[in-house]
């Protein structure tokens, strides 16, 4: 389950496009950065799956990246383009053969356009000629469709997808996409396939107009993911910041929590956008996150690198500066060498008494992010931004360091249902006991 947000220019303080996205995984999926080159391609292209013919130049990419994965959940690429993916659930059941995988289709996306207009047609076109399908969880069994926003610092893109058919709406001013589809009867252009099957079924009036949503979404799945409630919560806060969006902004919604009073990571009545996993159904959390701010000819990308976004720092990555060295690529066993793992101990220490463990470093977390986009800011365009970001990096690891010290001098063991159903998960990952 993720949550996927943007806003264009004219909803945001400092006059650029902004876009962030939670990526929800399971617990031990690990997520890494990476920098993906660019690269003289047009021979064989291995993804997760299959494998097709590759393009014959591809741009340079950030890509947050399931471990075990070829695509990426988020990414940015050097044209300033950005893209993140949500799994959608459609009345027909998804393909279970391999095929793309919705994180295949972020990755190509980014490689292979200069524009968002262009990677809604490379994605479509890509869907068209390949489908998508395959098994895209880690422990648990997991099948579903996809639904895309796609931006660059001019425009953005609403992309719902089911089978091989799709949909795209234009984002006119700030817009929210989480696990539920979303487009109605605006949108501004549906696949040939999905406006026969629109005609086939009477679902369109005279002018061949329909409401894609009202006629895709399952809405028995939508119960579980809670996807149209975690929507309509973020479309509430983009209203209510607009238009004065700022980058903290957004980082501020990536951690939200909803408004239920007595809330704990054990204690939640629905999903929530900064997502953590417990018993039952219930068992992605919010891996990776990233906030990025767009204008033509100048991108600054927020990522944690880490999950729950509540506990983590965003720190800067430039393309002209580079990915400052995060340790060895994570998998799903425990590594502290790698900046997933050494977050995750923390995390999982603060699990035993979370809601003051975290009330404990946030006023700590955001003055430190208020220094990183001050120090990013005051260094742009000059020599010293690849000192700059380096510096954040330096002091982030720092900074969440002395976190996890104090967590685990003050851990206390979690019980109940939830407690077991994070130890089993400690135990497969090879996580240190506390």
């Amino acid at each position: 389950m993720c949550d996927t947000l943007v806003s264009l220019p004219a909803s945001a303080r400092r006059g650029a496009t902004l876009f962030a996205k939670n990526s929800d995984r399971e617990r031990n999926e690990a997520q890494g950065l990476e920098m993906s080159p660019a690269r003289r391609g047009g021979g064989p292209l291995k993804l997760t799956y299959l494998t097709i013919p590759d393009a014959p130049a591809t741009h340079a990419c950030l890509l947050s990246r399931p471990f075990w994965m070829w695509g990426a959940e988020i990414g940015a690429n050097a044209q300033g383009v950005v893209i993140g993916n949500e799994a959608l659930h459609a009345k027909i059941p998804a393909q279970r053969k391999a095929a793309l995988t919705g994180m295949d289709l972020v990755r190509l996306g980014l490689e292979r356009a200069a524009s968002a207009e262009e990677a809604v047609s490379v994605i479509t076109g890509l869907l068209e000629r390949y489908g998508q399908g395959g098994d895209c969880g880690h422990l648990g069994r997991f099948y579903y469709d996809n639904g895309f926003i796609i931006a660059d610092a001019r425009q953005a893109f609403v992309l719902e997808t089911a089978g091989r058919w799709w949909a795209v709406e234009a984002v006119t001013r700030h817009r929210a996409l989480s696990n539920a589809y979303s487009i109605g009867a605006t949108w501004d252009a549906v696949s040939p396939g999905l406006a026969e099957q629109a005609r086939r079924a009477g679902w369109a009036d005279a002018s061949g107009r329909f409401d894609v949503a009202a006629h895709l979404l399952d809405a028995a799945r939508d119960v579980v993911s809670f996807g149209r409630g975690r929507c309509a919560r973020a479309a509430a806060l983009l209203d209510r910041a607009a238009p004065d969006l700022t980058p903290r902004a957004m980082m501020a919604i990536l951690r939200d929590h909803g408004d239920q009073v007595d809330w704990s990571p054990a204690n939640t009545r629905d999903r929530t956008i900064c997502m953590h996993a417990a018993q039952g159904a219930r068992r992605s959390q919010s891996v990776a996150s990233m906030v990025s701010e767009l204008r033509p000819g100048r991108m600054v990308h927020w990522v944690t690198g880490t999950s729950a976004p509540c506990a983590s720092l965003f720190k800067p990555v430039l393309f002209e500066t580079g990915l400052p060295p995060q340790g060895a690529a994570p998998t799903d066993r425990f590594d502290a060498q790698t900046l997933w793992w050494r977050h995750e101990r923390l995390h999982r220490t603060m699990l035993g008494d979370f809601v003051p463990a975290l009330a404990s470093l946030e006023a700590e977390r955001d003055r430190v992010e208020a220094g990183f986009v001050a120090r990013i800011d005051a260094a742009a365009d000059s020599p010293a931004l690849t000192a700059a970001v380096a510096e954040c990096w330096r002091e982030a690891d720092a900074v969440e360091a002395r976190w996890l010290a104090t967590a685990l001098a003050n851990a206390s063991p979690g019980g109940g249902a939830h407690g077991r159903s994070w130890s089993r998960l400690n135990h497969l990952a090879g996580l240190p006991r506390t």
